[in-house]
């Protein structure tokens, strides 16, 4: 096994001693390891966010990466969704992906029309000068892992808490695009004119990446998510030689050095959306080589073509298309009674998700009757 650089980080050697509630509800952790759970544990992307207007009322004080930054606010936010929803079966840590570039000490703004705005982008390798050597993530985002602890303790078991962080490629992107793009054309520029340059910068988010992801899963964390929201910009080939040695870097360094910890581990999804080329989806059909347990999918994928490609070693997360929660009641519970029935057919571990994130204009109720859908029409005979 590749030796890797354990990470600094306060809890090292005290994960053990935090006092955690037990887990109540553990449908999401059985699914992620494989089992045909009795019906499929849901949750949803962006579940925290600008729908819920508890959600829009904290932010009306509050600016987003100062919510991100705060552990108190941060876990006020994720703890939301799961007041309110009892069908939930997964709470996920209220941040941001662009975290990870701050650490590396880039400027990261959200403006309210733009987005995440990066002012200063890196344009050539030359720019890597503005990039921290080393990133010690316990001072740059231990308020992370502090507010991971205290969500757990606020769940009081009622539900996992997922912890997770933004791909290589798709932090990349925004790195070289200075925000998000239609064209891509500056971030897929660097691979054809600087591909080895471009190895080693995914190579180094890479790094933070599993050091952030570490210190999660020691604060509290019970499953990991990496989000390639990126994904499906890149050629088959491209993400096979760019994108695919930096995840594979994560995933192996996390699993290193929670077992170097003593720390049991954790399952890891990988959401690589749009990344649905057959070839691609076959260099992740084996945990045991890639070490993800989970791929998530876009709604532009059929669970049962998926899974004739993948086998039954690895699980599925998904697909539910976003827009379905603006498609009335008897739209919702239709369209979820025949996707279920895919998801059944296809088999082997699934958990129930949308195929990208809530958006914002989505009403609170019609996401509680997607949650009371999929509750009732996933049910395993």
């Amino acid at each position: 096994m590749t030796q890797y650089t354990i990470p600094k980080l306060s809890l090292s050697s005290t994960w053990k001693d935090i006092d955690f509630p037990p887990l109540k509800n553990d449908l999401l952790l059985r699914a992620a390891k494989g089992e045909e759970t009795e019906r499929a544990p849901v949750w949803v992307m962006r579940q925290a966010g600008r729908y819920l207007p508890e959600f829009m009322a904290v932010r009306k004080d509050h600016s987003f990466f100062e919510c991100c930054q705060t552990p108190s606010l941060a876990s006020k936010l994720t703890l939301q969704p799961i007041d309110r929803y009892p069908n939930l079966d997964a709470s996920i840590i209220f941040c941001d992906i662009l975290v990870v570039p701050q650490a590396m000490g880039m400027e990261v703004l959200m403006e309210p029309l733009r987005g995440p705005v990066l002012p200063d982008p890196l344009v050539t390798p030359a720019d890597f000068r503005k990039l921290r050597q080393d990133v010690d993530v316990q001072k740059e985002l231990g308020y992370l892992f502090e507010a991971i602890t205290m969500t757990r303790k606020g769940l009081d078991g009622r539900v996992p808490l997922i912890g997770f962080c933004g791909a290589p490629w798709t932090l990349m992107a925004y790195m070289c695009e200075g925000g998000g793009s239609k064209t891509f054309e500056k971030s897929k520029s660097w691979l054809y004119k600087y591909p080895e340059e471009s190895k080693a910068l995914l190579r180094r988010i890479a790094d933070v990446c599993a050091d952030l992801l570490v210190g999660q899963v020691l604060a509290g964390a019970q499953m990991l998510q990496v989000f390639d929201s990126w994904a499906g910009e890149l050629t088959p080939y491209q993400f096979k030689t760019f994108a695919l040695p930096a995840l594979h870097h994560i995933s192996h360094k996390v699993r290193y050095c929670l077992e170097s910890l003593g720390h049991p581990g954790v399952a890891i999804t990988l959401f690589a959306k749009g990344a649905n080329a057959p070839s691609t989806f076959s260099l992740l059909a084996d945990p045991a080589v890639t070490g993800y347990d989970t791929l998530g999918l876009d709604w532009t994928v059929d669970p049962v073509e998926v899974r004739s490609i993948v086998g039954k070693k690895v699980n599925l997360q998904g697909n539910f298309d976003p827009t379905v929660l603006y498609g009335g009641k008897e739209g919702i519970e239709r369209e979820v009674e025949r996707a279920s029935k895919r998801w059944l057919q296809a088999g082997g571990g699934w958990i129930a998700n949308l195929g990208h994130g809530i958006t914002p204009n989505v009403k609170p109720e019609d996401m509680g009757w997607f949650l009371e859908c999929v509750h009732k029409y996933s049910k395993r005979e």
